[in-house]
């Protein structure tokens, strides 16, 4: 972990959350609202990102969602693969692609893509927190509006508020259903009576008031208390670790300019105006080093380096910078660390690809009948009644049949006798398998099923056949 700033006491900001009062009530944090590049940079990426949030569930690859996470019917399709159960170490090994990635890039660049591209700083900073400037002004006039008594203008602010941000939360709570369990099944959900779907109905109902309560009040307490991320980023970082940074070096120590005044001590550039605390969306002071709070979201650098024009001075007294550079003014990217993270990440991706490239096109799990065990039929023949469940993992349709290797067993399908399976679906059967009493050596016999693909063989299944031993 990088080193402290000389010039702070850290018992000071440790030992306490800035949203959090000495008699432990809330601290409101009222941003002051924000301009500059670095703002307008994340305004355009936030747009694309929501953009793509929303049009998300609308995208189809062959008719199908191209993301989908259904949980419920543990159906997951991702850029258009479908993954299923029997993919589950597929699964695993997308998880642990994200989880080493998400720590090799916070080695390198810190908590940055919580300022960036988290979905909770995209609403709460660029949909909810401008709406809230819109309609109550900048952060002097939402603490008047706060403190002022309940009268025509608060309720009318407030309530106006509110009513939009209940729109937003409704609007993103269908989003949210959509990619559960597909953008067709809640179009169904929206244009029914709610008694025709209530488990859907009250879902949607369960999210719209989620959202409202997160974005509405519980705001960047998301990321402090809830987020593991901030506690994750502690033991990652070190001090080659790229981070918003306050560079202590030439900002200390503090002091406002003054005019036409020879200074008797020389002081740094930081000017105390405290801006880029006003500014802060978890309402913490960056120049007292890098925190947990601290979501990488530059609203400090763009307020400082406004400042720092005002005054004739460098801009980027606070910047993207790591603790060497800070201190060194050297800047190392490719650390032992990072290579090893790098490397661990590039055999997870090569597998994941062999694992991808070399599984089957088509899946069946074959299992007897819960419950029973052996049935007698006239003419002294035996059948067992088995389920069988196909997945389809191609886009095509295809023609499936079970046969048995031993020809003394017969298949006979209940219902329908031709399976076809639609591209990219999963399909439930039954079937018997019938033998001849006479043939039965012992109770339990293993046998192979044939799986066959468009009349080839593409795989074997063992199971058991039951029945009585002819004395």
């Amino acid at each position: 972990m990088s080193k402290q700033n000389p010039h702070i006491d850290p018992t000071k900001f440790r030992d306490a959350l800035g949203t959090v009062k000495e008699d432990g009530k809330r601290n409101w944090v009222f941003p002051k609202k924000v301009s500059g590049k670095f703002y307008q940079w994340r305004s355009y990426l936030s747009y694309l990102l929501l953009g793509i949030l929303f049009l998300g569930p609308f995208i189809k690859v062959n008719g199908k969602p191209w993301l989908l996470f259904n949980i419920f019917e543990r159906k997951f399709i991702i850029f258009g693969a479908v993954f299923w159960p029997q993919d589950t170490h597929l699964l695993i090994f997308l998880l642990l692609i994200f989880f080493v990635f998400v720590i090799l890039f916070t080695v390198v660049f810190g908590r940055v893509f919580c300022g960036w591209a988290c979905p909770q700083t995209l609403f709460m900073e660029m949909v909810f927190r401008k709406i809230e400037y819109w309609i109550e002004g900048d952060a002097n006039q939402q603490r008047q509006l706060e403190a002022m008594p309940w009268n025509g203008e608060k309720l009318r602010k407030k309530g106006l508020k509110m009513t939009i941000f209940i729109l937003i939360s409704f609007m993103i709570s269908h989003i949210t259903m959509a990619y559960l369990i597909g953008i067709d099944n809640v179009k169904e959900i929206v244009t029914q009576p709610p008694g025709e779907n209530m488990a859907g109905f009250i879902g949607l109902m369960a999210f719209t008031g989620i959202f409202l309560f997160v974005f509405s009040w519980f705001r960047e307490q998301a990321c402090i208390v809830v987020c593991p991320y901030g506690r994750l980023q502690g033991v990652l970082l070190d001090n080659n670790s790229i981070n918003v940074t306050y560079d202590y070096v030439r900002g200390e120590p503090r002091g406002p300019i003054r005019k036409n005044k020879v200074e008797e001590t020389p002081k740094g550039d930081c000017v105390e105006c405290s801006l880029c605390v006003q500014v802060c969306p978890t309402g913490i002071d960056i120049r007292n080093g890098i925190q947990m709070e601290c979501v990488n979201c530059t609203a400090c650098i763009d307020a400082c380096d406004e400042v720092m024009l005002k005054v004739d001075r460098p801009v980027g007294l606070i910047r993207y910078a790591s603790e060497n550079s800070i201190q060194e003014g050297r800047q190392k990217l490719l650390t032992g660390r990072v290579k090893g993270y790098s490397a661990v990440l590039l055999v997870l991706v090569m597998a994941f690809i062999g694992l991808l490239a070399t599984r089957d096109d088509l899946g069946a799990t074959i299992t007897r009948f819960r419950g029973m065990t052996f049935q007698e039929r006239e003419g002294g023949l035996v059948s067992n009644l088995y389920e069988v469940t196909f997945i389809n993992k191609t886009f095509d349709q295809q023609l499936v049949e079970i046969k048995a290797e031993d020809d003394r067993y017969r298949i006979e399908v209940v219902g329908d006798q031709n399976w076809l399976l639609e591209g990219q679906t999963k399909f439930d059967g039954r079937f018997f398998i019938v033998k001849d009493q006479n043939d039965i050596q012992t109770n339990q016999e293993n046998i192979t099923l044939l799986l066959l693909q468009n009349g080839e063989v593409i795989d074997k299944i063992k199971t058991s056949f039951m029945g009585p031993v002819k004395n």
